[in-house]
């Protein structure tokens, strides 16, 4: 059995659906890679918790005009994994995934999108790092 607790937002700056995007995304995975199953207890066999501690956003090209042409979304996942069964395979780990966009568009109109694709790859990290060995 696993438990996946709440990855509530600790970045300084924050977009709500963020968390329950990234915890969809994150349960869906195990839910479909593993014969797990989810629960809601602290006598799970397996434990997942964290926080999303960055959203970030930061220029990465310029052009000409001496602006930005470019800028990156970066969020950041700290992540602490329990292995009841054995504690060998415990870790307290951050991962962190960006995608770039161009600074021509609002980061209202692409931030759902890419806020997927950061998630996705996300799990993606985390799955290989915690469960990868299954």
């Amino acid at each position: 059995t696993i438990d996946i607790g709440d990855f509530p937002i600790r970045a300084s700056l924050v977009y709500p659906p963020l968390q329950q995007t990234f915890e969809n995304e994150l349960l869906n995975y195990v839910t479909r890679n593993t014969r797990l199953q989810e629960v809601d207890a602290n006598n799970a066999d397996l434990k997942m918790t964290g926080e999303i501690t960055g959203y970030s956003l930061s220029p990465q090209a310029v052009g000409q005009d001496a602006y930005a042409t470019q800028t990156r979304l970066t969020i950041t996942v700290r992540l602490k994994y329990t292995d009841h069964i054995n504690s060998a395979n415990d870790i307290d780990q951050t991962f962190s995934a960006y995608r770039d966009f161009s600074s021509d568009l609002m980061l209202t109109d692409v931030q759902d999108e890419l806020c997927q694709q950061i998630s996705e790859e996300l799990v993606d990290l985390i799955f290989n790092a915690t469960l990868g060995n299954w």
